[in-house]
């Protein structure tokens, strides 16, 4: 009987923003409430009591990420000039070529720091000062996003998918503190984005002229603490979230083998990996479990637009069309995919 009003809510939260534009507008708000009401369902027809605990945790989870992301946007609105000219004298100096293997790499390494959506926006202000085709720079972008994705996973403050990881295995059997993700899945993330580094050095470049891609507008102090206040909102939301669905988790998706997991959250690429995330992991899985669900929403993340923030964020600024990211993004999606399912299987 429970089932069913769990399984309406996470219709509604995965499938509703691609139908109704104003719950697209005002996802985290839209989130939260669907949070609250899975809540209650579980309390209404599973019989479970929530604690105080709960809403105290709720209120806690988002604090770090948001700090983050509200202290680097600031920094990196104070200091933006200085940071995009040096990064385009850099190109200027070392190539395209040799550039694209850094920028990617750094960033993605970078933005377990400094959050993926404040990386995302250094990507796009460099990305706006470049002056080469629109071709390589769309191609750089969907790669770094690709890294970034990756990247930011390393950290519970690097974006709402491993913040919500860590929060949901902080209890028992895996105590997981902040270095919990770099520790069980740095020795997969890190070659990754090195790997996704050297493949974008060998991007074609030629000069852009009049076809490049620019920033459509550029962001005021009320964006930063706007962007903020939506982060917070968004993680307790997926809190929420993830504390209704734990009695369908527990019961049933923990139960899943690592390899399906990893394969059905290909999903990923239509459907935000902080949603997912939120609805799926358990501490009664089983490390193997978590690393295939994880690595799967990570990898798939970066196929389409939909899939990730920092593809969200870029693609929206810089104009990129879905078909042009999906043709740009599939063969070292599929890559990876293959990859690592061969790694995390059968080596």
């Amino acid at each position: 009987m429970y089932l069913l009003p769990l399984i309406v809510i996470i219709f509604l939260v995965l499938f509703l923003p691609f139908f109704v534009h104003k719950v697209e507008n005002n996802l985290e708000v839209f989130l939260f409430f669907m949070g609250l009401l899975s809540i209650l369902s579980s309390c209404l027809f599973k019989k479970i009591e929530v604690s105080p605990h709960t809403f105290i945790k709720a209120a806690e989870e988002p604090l770090k990420i948001t700090l983050a992301v509200l202290i680097s946007g600031w920094l990196f609105r104070r200091y933006r000039e200085k940071i995009t000219s040096f990064i385009v004298n850099l190109e200027e100096k070392i190539g395209p070529h040799i550039f694209a293997t850094l920028f990617v790499f750094i960033l993605g390494l970078l933005s377990s720091v400094i959050t993926a959506i404040i990386a995302s926006i250094v990507l796009v202000e460099v990305i706006s000062a470049l002056k080469l085709h629109r071709d390589f720079e769309r191609k750089l972008t969907v790669l770094t996003c690709y890294s970034i994705g990756l990247g930011a996973a390393l950290t519970p403050v690097g974006e709402p998918l491993s913040t919500i990881a860590v929060s949901k295995l902080r209890g028992e059997p895996y105590h997981a503190d902040f270095f919990f993700l770099l520790r069980h899945l740095g020795i997969y993330i890190i070659p990754g984005i090195f790997a996704i580094s050297l493949y974008a050095g060998l991007i074609h470049a030629s000069a852009g002229r009049i076809l490049t891609l620019k920033e459509k507008s550029e962001e005021a102090l009320k964006d930063i603490l706007i962007r903020a206040v939506k982060v917070y909102v968004f993680v307790m939301g997926l809190v929420f979230l993830s504390e209704g669905f734990k009695p369908v988790v527990d019961e049933y998706i923990s139960k899943v083998s690592a390899p399906v997991l990893y394969w059905v959250n290909l999903i990923s690429a239509i459907l935000d990996n902080a949603t997912l995330t939120a609805a799926e992991i358990s501490p009664l899985m089983e490390i193997t479990q978590i690393k295939a669900l994880l690595m799967g929403l990570l990898i798939s993340g970066g196929l389409l637009i939909p899939g990730n923030i920092p593809n969200i964020i870029s693609a929206g600024k810089l104009g990129i069309k879905s078909k042009e990211w999906a043709r740009d993004a599939f063969l070292p999606g599929v890559i990876l995919l293959l990859l690592y399912f061969a790694i995390l299987f059968f080596v």
